[in-house]
């Protein structure tokens, strides 16, 4: 109280406002009422206001203190809510709407407004739209907890669902589905009936969200539900078909049948729809899909599967099921891709672009379990831009992309430098990181990746470190070339001064040591000597492990690393002391002179260990090892049980059987069944009847002229390649892009002048006459390619002339891309083309084969290499069925097999071409090359300058796609030019043999450049030379994909001094 004096002398002298007149108390004292937010009650005890009105502080000058007690709410809280209470009591639309506004605002800071409800309740009825709004979202949040309050005001909300404003219905309807009482269910489904058909999309919309709530209450209105999903599905606004599909998964997700005729509609709506009901949709239309089509990638696992019974099988089991296998490639028909199938993964490309991570990884999923191989990749750039992401985003996309990495290697390959590890990552950041890095290593960059590794072991975080050293066990285990040098790196890590270090190094050579054990006993004595400073419970167990194993290579030491052991027996964890009986069993075996008494002494100590599996072990071993008159039959096979010889472990990664899980699921992610998963459904093994998804179209939505142009030009490019040589899955793979392609050209020849905004009438009119062009030039092109087939016929052998062989006109061909012309190749004459041996004379018993890069475009499909393949009989005999067989490419590869060439006449030479889409890789690509008696297994290898094609590019485009391709995508490197290398022709020369490169014009003298783009990807390639004093000279490459730019720095630096 002494306290609070000096206060009260100062209130007493501040000025009296309105509302601090005298005012007489019970006691008939006169006190000051102050506005200000410390006052002195009579117990003494300073009470805090808020910043009240006047009138709002009226009611609180009448009100008694409330006694502090145990029970009931702080003084401060009762008197709020009571004015709350008064204001929303009041006739004044301004007051409710103002104490509506702080009891919303309560909610939203997570404090507890449920006892207002019934204050709150009675203002439903409200005339202002504001204040009912506000009514609705606190009933919204406190209807399933006062349900008794508010079937009061069940007849106010059914008024709700008549009110002229959308927002008022939409928000009644919410209030409704949330009073969780079975007694008002069926007013809930008449009101979700009559929303499904409001005008409003936004109150359609609600109605969607109410039905799973109405499902979870009353699971019997399954059948009226299911009627309502239904007419919703056919709705085609977008703001709609997001919540409709969650509806559809969360009552009825069996019932397929309701999205044949809205299948269409969905694919063709899902670029417009929200980005988290785009996440719904995809991820439905994904188990949709594989129901209804056929695996894309069908024939590619038949032929993997007989290519691996070729591999490991005899030729006496080849000849046996060579039937069997023809039969049943006779039987499955060739896959060709239903046109909703490819509809659905055009549709969903651009959404790799979205801004949300959870649509970016939705449509990867998508794509891994829908695409053909060949088209997969693409989703490999959008899960890396995810990688720039928060950590929690990064967890997930790496856990995904670990278990694509498996089956699908090559499509992480070029960004391999986007997975090496930050100081700042996580460390369960570090370790998927980790685990994508192993997986991603082979022959060709396990160089890299182990220097990266050398540097990680380093690191501070010791969980991150022994995931280091795992994963450097399972590199050398897939590796064999680098087991040797990792195997070294362990063994200088013992060395080590973190015994973590040391323990996990010792667990890993013990997994390796296992593949080899002969050649390494000296590593073996050297584990020996640390049992003396090792206390990890696992690395002394592998120790022991790995010295009874292979007592044979040491034994001399293994009986005094058992004389140590036996001293520390008692004071050694569970797992060391069984390793220790097993140990000192084998010895017994082995060397029991020196090991017998040793033996007994550790049986006698297990025999009264206090754990109950180190007593048992003890005794089953006495009576196995040490032969007694009470032993059976098993002390003979002895051993035989303990010195068996045991298979070398397989470190595998933990994500290899992660793929039977839906990617981008929570069971994925947890690697468990989560509640309410729903699993991938297989394939089928005959397509369902497509017509299902057949709606008839309206009149504005029916295509244009311009679209049936397109579809015009497709139709004899693909029925011809399919009447000559079949279809096949590089031509079906990929058919919008060509379509596309081809139409926009024929589109294009016809009238350049006119735009997209036409009219329809305009466009039909012109489109006649054009259609009757078209058809006249197709007829031309068939002449065409009947008179070139028949000059093909007779006199394709015996030269080496370009094209394919005589059973196989080139078919027309397109421009593929728009900056690679016909007239835009500048590529060398044939002759000037190196030459490569495919199949020697002596190894193909007669048959010799050579092949070169022919850099035209290979007819059909730009993203493949041409290759110009020359076929020799050297022998007396004539060769029968000349063909490729099993191709076997590596992940993402596609080979497009030549027709089979029936007979080759003894001295005959004849040529082909096959084409390659190499993936812009310079790995080799593999495949048997068969004739009707043999199988010859052979490679072809491209230099990396084979892989592009020439681009013509004016000097200031050169110069601004150089300008984005800084930094990390340029390569420089300074050159010494020869003498006879120092031309302007030599130079020229040199730089195009070594790549398939156009020169683009240049206004400096001492300055060469060259422009392509890599045939697969389209990917820019820019090369600069810069002539400087003398010999020397400065090369520059520029390149977003860094490895091409790398091989082809040393390709042409190796041909310019030359």
């Amino acid at each position: 109280m002494l306290s609070l004096l000096p206060v009260q002398k100062l209130l007493r002298q501040l000025p009296a406002g309105p509302a601090g007149r005298p005012k007489k108390t019970a006691g008939g004292d006169t006190a000051e009422e102050v506005t200000s937010p410390v006052l002195a009650t009579e117990a003494g005890q300073p009470t805090c206001y808020s910043a009240l009105r006047a009138e709002e502080l009226r009611p609180l000058a009448t009100t008694k203190p409330m006694v502090a007690t145990g029970t009931g709410p702080p003084p401060t809280l009762w008197r709020r809510h009571d004015d709350l209470k008064e204001m929303l009591d009041s006739n004044k639309d301004s007051l409710k709407l103002e104490a509506m506004k702080r009891i919303v605002a309560m909610i939203a800071r997570g404090k507890n407004a449920s006892d207002l409800f019934p204050a709150v309740v009675k203002n439903v009825a409200c005339k202002n739209i504001e204040v009912k709004k506000l009514v609705y979202v606190y009933l919204v949040r406190y209807a399933e907890e006062q349900q008794d309050l508010a079937l009061l005001s069940i007849s106010t909300f059914q008024r709700g669902l008549k009110d002229p404003n959308q927002l008022i219905r939409a928000s009644a309807l919410r209030v409704l589905s949330s009073i969780r009482v079975p007694i008002i269910v069926p007013i809930m489904m008449l009101a979700i009936k009559e929303a499904a058909s409001d005008m409003s999309p936004y109150v359609r919309k609600t109605a969607a969200h109410a039905i799973p709530k109405l499902y979870s209450l009353d699971s019997d209105q399954k059948d009226q539900l299911i009627e309502v999903i239904e007419k919703l599905l056919a709705d085609k606004t977008t703001l709609v078909a997001g919540s409709v599909v969650m509806a559809f998964e969360e009552v009825c997700p069996e019932r397929i049948d309701l999205i044949h005729k809205n299948y269409r509609k969905l694919c063709n709506l899902l670029i417009d729809v929200e980005e988290w009901g785009q996440v719904v949709i995809i991820n439905m239309l994904t188990r949709y899909a594989r129901t209804q089509f056929l695996s894309p990638n069908q024939n590619e696992s038949l032929l993997e599967e007989s290519a691996e019974k070729a591999f490991y099988g005899s030729e006496d089991e080849d000849a046996k099921d060579a039937k069997a296998e023809a039969a049943s490639l006779a039987k499955r028909k060739p896959y060709v891709m239903d046109p909703d199938h490819r509809l659905l993964l055009r549709n969903t490309k651009p959404l790799l672009q979205s801004r949300n991570a959870a649509v970016v990884m939705a449509v990867a999923q998508l794509y891994f379990h829908l695409a053909p191989k060949a088209e997969v990749g693409v989703i490999a750039k959008a899960l890396v831009r995810l990688l720039r992401s928060h950590s929690e985003v990064q967890y997930v996309v790496l856990q995904n992309v670990a278990t694509m990495s498996i089956k699908r290697r090559g499509m992480f390959e070029p960004y391999l430098k986007s997975f090496y590890i930050r100081s700042t990552d996580p460390t369960q950041i570090k370790i998927l990181k980790l685990e994508v890095l192993t997986n991603l290593a082979n022959e060709t960059n396990i160089s890299t990746i182990l220097r990266e590794f050398q540097t990680y072991i380093r690191s501070m975080d010791k969980d991150f470190v022994a995931a280091t050293i795992q994963a450097i066990g399972r590199c050398a285990t897939n590796i064999g070339k680098v087991r040797d040098t990792c195997l070294n790196g362990l063994v200088q890590l013992l060395s080590n001064r973190d015994e973590l270090v040391v323990a996990e190094s010792v667990v890993v050579i013990k997994k390796l040591l296992q593949m080899q054990p002969a050649q390494h006993s000296e590593i073996i004595k050297h584990m020996a000597k640390l049992t003396d400073n090792i206390q990890v419970p696992m690395a002394r167990a592998s120790i022991l492990w790995l010295i009874g194993e292979y007592c044979e290579h040491v034994p001399k030491i293994a009986p005094d690393v058992l004389r140590k052991m036996a001293k520390s027996f008692t004071n050694e964890e569970d797992i060391v002391k069984l390793q220790v009986i097993n140990l000192a069993a084998k010895l017994y075996l082995t060397n029991s002179k020196q090991s017998k008494l040793l033996t007994q002494y550790v049986l006698n100590l297990a025999k009264y260990d206090q754990n109950y599996d180190i007593r048992d072990r003890a005794r089953f071993i006495r009576q196995l090892i040490v032969p007694t008159e009470k032993s059976g039959a098993l002390n003979k096979y002895a051993k035989k049980l303990f010195l068996a010889q045991k298979p070398a472990p397989i470190l595998e990664s933990s994500f290899k059987d992660r793929d039977h899980f839906q990617l981008g699921s929570l069971s994925h992610l947890l690697n468990t069944k989560a509640v309410g998963y729903q699993e991938l459904p297989d394939w089928p093994d005959e397509a369902p009847d497509p017509s299902v998804r057949n709606v008839e179209v309206p009149e504005w939505t029916k295509c244009t002229s311009r679209e049936k142009r397109k579809e015009k030009v497709e139709k004899p490019f693909y029925s011809d390649s399919e009447g000559e040589s079949g279809p096949t899955e590089s031509a079906d793979s990929e058919p919008e892009s060509v379509s596309e392609e081809s139409g926009s050209s024929s589109s294009s020849s016809s009238s350049s002048s006119g735009s997209e905004e036409e009219d329809e009438d305009e466009e039909e009119g012109s489109g006649e006459q054009s259609e009757d062009k078209e058809e006249e030039e197709e007829k031309r092109l068939k002449r065409k390619e009947k008179e070139g087939s028949q000059k093909a016929a007779s006199g394709s052998t015996g030269r080496y002339p370009l094209g394919r062989a005589s059973r196989s006109p080139i078919p027309p061909w397109h421009p593929p891309h728009r900056s690679l012309g016909p007239s835009q190749l500048l590529s060398p004459a044939f002759g000037a083309v190196r030459t490569y041996e495919l199949l020697h004379r002596m190894a193909g018993e007669g048959l010799s084969v050579e092949y070169c890069f022919s850099r035209r475009p290979f007819p059909g499909d730009p993203h493949m290499v041409a290759v110009q393949i020359q076929i020799s009989n050297n022998t007396d005999a004539e060769v029968k069925s000349l063909r490729v067989s099993e191709p076997k490419p590596l992940s993402g590869m596609r080979i497009q097999e030549f027709p089979e060439i029936e007979r080759l006449a003894p001295g005959d030479t004849v040529s082909v071409v096959m084409g390659i889409d190499f993936c812009d890789s310079t790995q080799a690509a593999n495949f048997q090359l068969c004739t009707h008696t043999r199988h010859f297994y052979v490679s072809i290898q491209p230099p990396v300058g084979e892989l592009m094609a020439p681009v013509f590019m004016s000097e200031n485009e050169f110069k601004k796609e150089q300008g984005k391709l800084m930094g990390m995508s340029e390569i420089t490197e300074k050159v010494t030019l020869p003498e006879k290398c120092r031309s302007d022709h030599a130079i020229v020369q040199q730089v195009t043999s070594a790549a398939n490169v156009g020169r683009v014009p240049c206004g400096a003298d001492n300055e060469y450049r060259f422009a392509a783009k890599t045939v697969t990807s389209g990917s820019l390639v820019l090369i600069t030379l810069e002539r400087r004093e003398g010999a020397a000279a400065q090369l520059i490459v520029n390149s977003e994909k860094m490895v091409i730019g790398t091989m082809l720095v040393k390709d042409i630096v190796q041909a310019l001094a030359q």
